[in-house]
C-alpha cells in the first residue's frame, strides 16, 4: 500500500470518529485502535502535554491501567525526546536507544520495535503518537509517512477539543516585559535598532481533511502558478539590473519554485486526503524535521530556501498573501523571523529596515549575501526569540558582537546610542584616511588590501582606499549555483571585478570548494564520506581532479583580463608539483587563446596560498616560481593545532598570538628573504589591530583583510615604529612571556596605541 493510500484509509476512519458525538476520551481510544489496525501494529499510544508533562492518554496494546498514570517530562524517555526535539524516531530495538526509559506499569517490556512522531500544533509539540511491535524491526517509510500525516490531523482535532494544555505547550511562551539580552551569531556585522516586526503572520489552518481531493489539487496548481509569477517578477526589479551575486541567489531560488519533486510531494499529501493548506504544511513539517538532521550547512540553507517558498505558497493558497513587507514599514524596524529567504528580504523597504534577527540562520545562507549587499546587520541563531518578544517591542541589534537586546531600559538604550555614535565617529575618522597612504612612523609603506568574494564587495575598494584586492574568493559563484557556472558567466564576473578595481591589483584565488563547502553538482564518493572535510578533497585537490572545472575557470580569467595584469593564486598548495600542475592548465589555455588570436593579458603573475604547513618545508623549491604568496591564517591555524575552527569546543583552544603560530610565521618570513616575492597575510588575523601589530613586528608588510578592517589598520600603521615592535617581538619569540597577548597590549598601551 502506498503512503497516500494508507494515510487516506486512516483519515477516512478518523473523520467518522471525530464527527461522532462521543466524548473526547472515547474518541482517542478509538483513534489508537484505528491506527494500530491500519498499520498492523500491536501497540499504538497517544501522549498529550498536560501541566508541562506528557501524559499517556490512550493506548492499544499497553496496560490500560497505565492511562493517565504514566507521565514523562519533556526530554524524558523516547516520547519525551520526540516532543522536546520535535523529531521522528524509528527504532528496531527501542531499549538500545540511550534515552529509553522503562515504565513497568505499561507492560511494554516484551515490545522491541518503536516508531514515534510528534503531534505539532502552532509549531510546538503538544503530544506524541507512537507504535510498537514485538518483533525487532524498523518501520517502513510508508508507515512513518502515514503516522506523520495522522499526527498532523490529530493536532488540529485535539486542539479543537481543547484536550491539550496550551499554556504549557508554549513552554515559557509568555513574553517578558522587561529588558532581556539574547546571544546569537553575527551574520552581517553592524548596529541597528527599531521596533520589532514579525515577518510572517501566523496562518491558521481551519480545515485539514479534504472534501474534494481534485478541487484541492487545482487550488495548489493555481497557487504554484501565482508564486512562480511573483518570483519571476522579482528578477525584473531595478536592484537586479545592477548585477551581483544576489541575482544568482534568486536564480537558485527560482529553481526551487519550479522543482517538480516538491510539487509532487504536496500532491501526494493531497492524495492522502488533506486539504491544500494542510498538504503544504505537512510537507513543510517534513522539511523542518529533515533540517534538524542535516549537518551540511549549505544543504541546510537550501532547505531553508524551500521552507521560505512553502510559506509563500501557503499564504497564497489560503488567501493571506501578505507578509509584513506588504503592509509596509512605518518607522525604523527590526525584522524578526524563524528564518528568512533572500527574495523575502528584498521585498522590504531598506530605508526603514535597520536590522534582522533570526532564530535560525547561518553564515552561508543566501539571505546573508543579500543582507550584506543591502547593508543590513543580521544576527542569527537567537534561540527562543519568537516566544520572548512581542510585535512592536523595541529591539537593539549588535551584530558586531552577535547580541540582541529586547525591550532595553533607558540606560541600555543610552549606552547603545553612545556606542552607535562612537562607531559613526570612528567610521568618519577612518573614512578621512581613505586617500592617506599607510606609512609607519619610521617611513615604511605597509600595503593594506581587502578581501572580497562578491561583485558588490568591490564598491568598498574606493570607500576604504584599500591598495587593491589581495584575495578575491571566486568560489561563491559556484556555491550559489545549482549547476556548474557557465564560462561566459564566470568571464563576465571577473571582468566586472577588474573594471571596478579601476587599475588597482586584484588577486583571484581559484575555486576553493569541497570539504565543508559542498556543491551538489560535484558530488563524489570521496567527498560524501569525508570524515575530516577540512583535510579532505577540496580546493586545488578537487580542481586538479575535475580538470574541466579548472580549464573553464582558467579560460574565463584569461579572457576577462585581456589587456590587463592577471594575478592568479592557487589555494591549499601542499607540494610544488601541485602548483606546477595548476599553472600548466593556465599555460595550455593561454596557448589556445594565442592560437585563436584572442586578446591576452599583458602580464600574468602566479602565486600560492600557504595554508598547509608542509609547504613551509619546501619553500626553497617553490619560491623561484612565484611572484607572490599569501599566508592563509584561518586554515593554517587549524592545521597547526589540529583543531577544527568550526568546532565551538575548540574555538578558544588556540590563539593567533600563540608563540607556535608567530614562530612559524616568522620562519616563513625569513625563508622568503632574498626572493623577489610579495608576501602577504590574508585572513581574519591581519584585520585585528593587536594581531596586525605582532605581524608587522615579525616582518609582514602586506595585509589583505575585510573591508571594514582597512580603516582601523591604516590608522594603526601610522602609530607604529617598526624598529621598536620588531625588537620587542624578537625578544618575546626567543623567550615567550606567559601571556603574549597581555605583553603586546601592555607594550602598545605604554605608547598610547589603541589595540581594540
Amino acid at each position: 500500500m502506498t503512503a497516500a493510500a494508507s494515510a487516506r484509509q486512516i483519515l477516512t476512519r478518523l473523520h467518522e470518529v471525530m464527527a461522532s458525538r462521543m466524548h473526547a476520551q472515547g474518541k482517542l481510544d478509538q483513534v489508537v485502535e484505528i491506527i494500530g489496525e491500519s498499520l498492523d501494529s500491536e501497540v499504538c499510544s497517544i501522549y498529550l502535554l498536560r501541566e508541562g508533562v506528557l501524559e499517556l492518554y490512550a493506548t492499544r496494546g499497553l496496560n490500560p491501567q497505565a492511562v493517565h498514570v504514566t507521565k514523562l517530562g519533556l526530554g524524558e524517555g523516547l516520547n519525551g525526546i520526540i516532543a522536546s526535539n520535535i523529531e521522528t524516531l524509528n527504532l528496531a530495538e527501542a531499549k538500545a536507544h540511550p534515552d529509553f526509559l522503562y515504565r513497568p506499569e505499561t507492560g511494554e517490556e516484551k515490545f522491541h520495535s518503536f516508531a514515534g512522531v510528534p503531534i505539532v500544533h502552532r509549531e510546538r509539540a503538544v503530544g506524541t503518537l507512537c507504535v510498537q511491535h514485538v518483533d525487532p524491526r524498523r518501520y517502513e517509510d510508508v508507515e512513518i509517512e502515514a503516522l506523520q500525516t495522522t499526527a498532523m490531523v490529530l493536532s488540529e482535532l485535539i486542539a479543537n477539543a481543547e484536550m491539550v494544555d496550551e499554556e504549557h505547550a508554549l513552554l515559557l511562551g509568555e513574553v517578558d516585559t522587561g529588558p532581556e539580552i539574547i546571544e546569537g551569531l553575527a551574520l552581517v556585522k553592524g548596529l541597528g535598532g527599531g521596533q520589532a516586526v514579525f515577518h510572517q503572520p501566523r496562518i491558521q489552518i481551519t480545515q485539514v481533511v479534504a472534501d474534494d481531493t481534485e478541487a484541492e489539487r487545482q487550488r495548489v496548481y493555481r497557487a504554484f502558478d501565482k508564486m512562480r509569477d511573483q518570483i519571476d517578477a522579482m528578477g525584473k526589479e531595478p536592484e537586479f539590473g545592477k548585477g551581483g551575486e544576489h541575482v544568482e541567489v534568486l536564480e537558485t531560488y527560482r529553481m526551487f519554485a519550479y522543482d517538480e519533486g516538491w510539487s509532487r510531494r504536496i500532491n501526494e499529501a493531497i492524495d492522502s486526503g488533506l486539504t491544500a493548506e494542510a498538504a503544504i504544511e505537512r510537507v513543510q513539517q517534513r522539511t523542518r524535521m529533515r533540517m534538524r538532521e542535516i549537518d551540511d550547512p549549505l544543504l541546510a540553507d537550501r532547505m531553508h530556501d524551500l521552507e521560505d517558498l512553502s510559506n509563500r505558497l501557503l499564504r497564497i493558497v489560503s488567501g493571506q498573501i501578505g507578509t509584513a513587507a506588504g503592509q509596509g514599514l512605518r518607522r525604523d524596524s527590526v525584522l524578526v523571523a524563524r528564518n528568512l529567504g533572500p527574495a523575502e528580504l528584498l521585498e522590504y523597504d531598506r530605508r526603514r529596515l535597520k536590522g534582522v534577527v533570526l532564530e535560525e540562520g547561518s553564515l552561508t545562507a543566501h539571505m546573508v549575501i543579500v543582507a550584506r549587499a543591502m547593508g543590513i546587520p543580521v544576527v542569527g541563531r537567537a534561540k527562543g526569540l519568537l516566544r520572548r518578544i512581542s510585535d512592536g517591542d523595541e529591539i537593539l541589534v549588535d551584530a558586531d558582537n552577535g547580541t540582541v537586546t529586547l525591550r532595553p531600559s533607558p540606560q541600555m538604550r543610552e549606552a547603545f546610542d553612545m556606542r552607535f555614535a562612537k562607531t559613526r565617529e570612528r567610521q568618519a575618522a577612518y573614512a578621512e584616511l581613505r586617500d592617506v597612504e599607510p606609512f609607519t612612523r619610521c617611513g615604511t609603506r605597509i600595503t593594506v588590501m581587502m578581501n572580497a568574494g562578491l561583485r558588490d564587495d568591490m564598491s568598498a575598494l574606493a570607500m576604504t582606499g584599500a591598495d587593491g584586492v589581495g584575495l578575491f574568493r571566486t568560489e561563491f559563484q559556484f556555491l550559489v549555483s545549482s549547476t556548474l557556472p557557465q564560462r561566459d558567466r564566470q568571464t563576465r564576473l571577473y571582468k566586472d571585478v577588474l573594471d571596478a578595481a579601476a587599475g588597482k591589483p586584484v588577486i583571484f584565488r581559484t575555486v576553493d570548494i569541497g570539504g565543508d563547502k559542498a556543491v551538489p553538482y560535484l558530488s563524489s564518493d570521496i567527498a560524501e564520506h569525508d570524515e575530516n572535510p577540512a583535510l579532505g578533497w577540496r580546493a586545488l585537490r578537487l580542481a586538479l581532479e575535475r580538470e574541466g572545472l579548472m580549464k573553464s575557470q582558467a579560460r574565463s580569467l584569461l579572457e576577462a583580463a585581456a589587456g590587463r595584469t592577471l594575478n592568479v593564486m592557487f589555494p591549499m598548495v601542499s607540494e610544488p608539483w601541485e602548483f606546477d600542475t595548476a599553472k600548466l592548465v593556465f599555460d595550455e589555455q593561454l596557448d589556445w587563446l594565442r592560437k585563436q588570436r584572442k586578446p591576452l593579458p599583458e602580464e600574468i603573475r602566479y602565486g600560492a596560498m600557504l595554508e598547509v604547513p608542509a609547504l613551509a618545508e619546501v619553500l626553497d623549491e617553490l619560491l623561484p616560481r612565484l611572484k607572490f604568496m599569501s599566508i592563509g591564517t584561518n586554515d593554517l591555524t587549524q592545521f597547526l593545532f589540529a583543531a577544527d575552527r568550526a568546532n565551538p569546543k575548540l574555538a578558544e583552544r588556540y590563539d593567533w598570538l600563540s608563540p607556535a603560530i608567530l614562530r612559524f610565521l616568522a620562519r616563513v618570513v625569513r625563508g622568503t628573504m632574498g626572493h623577489e616575492i610579495d608576501l602577504a597575510v590574508c585572513g581574519e588575523m591581519g584585520g585585528r589591530r593587536l594581531e596586525a601589530l605582532a605581524l608587522m613586528g615579525i616582518g609582514i608588510r602586506r595585509l589583505s583583510i575585510t573591508p571594514a578592517s582597512v580603516g582601523p589598520i591604516k590608522e594603526l600603521v601610522r602609530k607604529i615604529d617598526l624598529a621598536e615592535i620588531t625588537a620587542a617581538m624578537q625578544g618575546w619569540l626567543a623567550s615567550p612571556p606567559p601571556d603574549m597577548r597581555a605583553a603586546l597590549r601592555h607594550w602598545a598601551s605604554e605608547r598610547e596605541i589603541d589595540t581594540d
